[in-house]
């Protein structure tokens, strides 16, 4: 069976979306592995095996170095499945960064714990160490730590944390549970993402830096019990406890092994276009642009820059605005506070808001189109276009 090749990459779209509809993009590799998957369908007297399924988990753990990786079918599946194995009485406290997508925080909320807002820190936008202290009580069942935008979390402060202050309440150190839907590929300190903490989730919607057919998602974890809990409540509870359908289909798993054979090609392009903006930003006046840590491998889903606070009350939107009509280059702003987008986290988290340093961020951030596929001409086009602005309209 041929398929038709993967169709050819527009040269210059109408506008760069903010946040391109695809992170990543397929190649024939794909396209065979989808060929593959269809000649090897069973007849109906034959038995069905998941062989892809398999095959990209094992390659997944071994690539983030976790011990075990368990597929589902979206990201938003991960995240639910991750709070269901903390086995937590309802009410129980989960601590998590206020600057997040909503669909984070939504997960603590319909597992029904309580939904404990915490500040970034404003140059990485992840959970800042020390609120961790702050906002810790008896009650803590874990603290959920998300990789922003493809800049991973200082996982070894924030574990290091956890336990401190756990020691001093007398209880047990929660757990630490990790949003990586931004962050496949990056690394830490510890390893790879997906090797530190006690669950790490992963989305491979067709936004992500790797994608199964628009959605998907992994779960990786040390713990061989944990593994084996989530297999059960993606499996209906394999004949022993409740659960659901959650698994990811062949298809999925055949293009996701292809997939993250790819993934540091595809980060490869990401970071260069990243680190070529960043120089070429670099002394802007009113900006400050993203920075990378020793020992981290930043791997820039998005592209975030923070105006600087002295500039007049709604420079940033004018900003945008005048990327999107002047240059074609779309922005978007990812994430405000998750309590001012959604309003469901809005009344769970009464009283614990506004966050100071989360609001001035967020009134602050702009994330400029980028994408691997972007041509060095259109990325240099991106930063001229801040520049020239920020230096002229931006200054007046």
């Amino acid at each position: 069976m041929t398929l038709p090749s993967p169709p050819p990459q527009p040269a210059s779209p109408a506008v760069w979306p903010g946040e391109p509809g695809m992170g990543g993009w397929y190649t024939e590799a794909e396209h065979a592995a989808l060929a593959q998957v269809l000649a090897e369908m069973p007849s109906w007297t034959d038995q069905y095996t998941r062989r892809h399924q398999e095959e990209f988990e094992k390659a997944f753990a071994a690539y983030t170095g976790a011990g075990f990786a368990v597929s589902v079918n979206s990201g938003g599946v991960a995240l639910d499945l991750a709070m269901t194995c903390l086995d937590a009485e309802p009410g129980a406290e989960v601590i998590s960064c206020a600057i997040n997508f909503p669909g984070t925080h939504l997960a603590v909320l319909g597992a029904g714990f309580r939904l404990v807002l915490a500040e970034p820190d404003p140059h990485t936008l992840n959970l800042d160490p020390d609120e961790i202290a702050r906002r810790m009580t008896p009650r803590t069942t874990a603290v959920l730590v998300t990789h922003m935008n493809g800049q991973p979390a200082d996982l070894v402060a924030i574990e290091s944390e956890t336990t401190s202050r756990a020691a001093a309440l007398g209880i047990g150190p929660p757990r630490i549970v990790v949003d990586a839907a931004r962050a496949a590929g990056a690394t830490t300190p510890l390893g790879p993402v997906g090797s530190g903490g006690w669950l790490t989730m992963f989305s491979f919607h067709r936004k992500k830096l790797m994608t199964t057919l628009g959605e998907g998602g992994m779960l990786t974890t040390d713990c061989e019990a944990t593994a084996h809990r989530i297999r059960q409540l993606r499996s209906f509870g394999l004949g022993q406890t409740l659960g659901s359908s959650h698994r990811m289909t062949e298809f999925q798993a055949a293009v996701g092994s292809v997939q993250l054979k790819r993934l540091d090609t595809m980060n490869d392009q990401r970071i260069a276009l990243a680190r070529e903006r960043t120089r070429l930003l670099t002394g802007t006046p009113g900006l400050h642009t993203p920075g990378e840590r020793a020992g981290y491998r930043h791997v820039y889903y998005l592209y975030n820059v923070l105006l600087d606070a002295a500039l007049p009350a709604g420079t940033r939107d004018r900003l945008r605005d005048a990327l999107r009509e002047e240059h074609a280059i779309g922005t978007v702003i990812a994430n405000p506070p998750t309590y001012r987008v959604h309003p469901l986290i809005a009344k769970a988290t009464a009283g614990q808001w506004p966050l100071p340093v989360a609001e001035d961020v967020a009134s602050r951030l702009l994330c400029p189109a980028l994408h691997p596929l972007m041509s060095p001409e259109d990325n240099t086009r991106t930063a001229e276009a801040l520049t020239t602005w920020l230096r002229t309209a931006g200054a007046a």
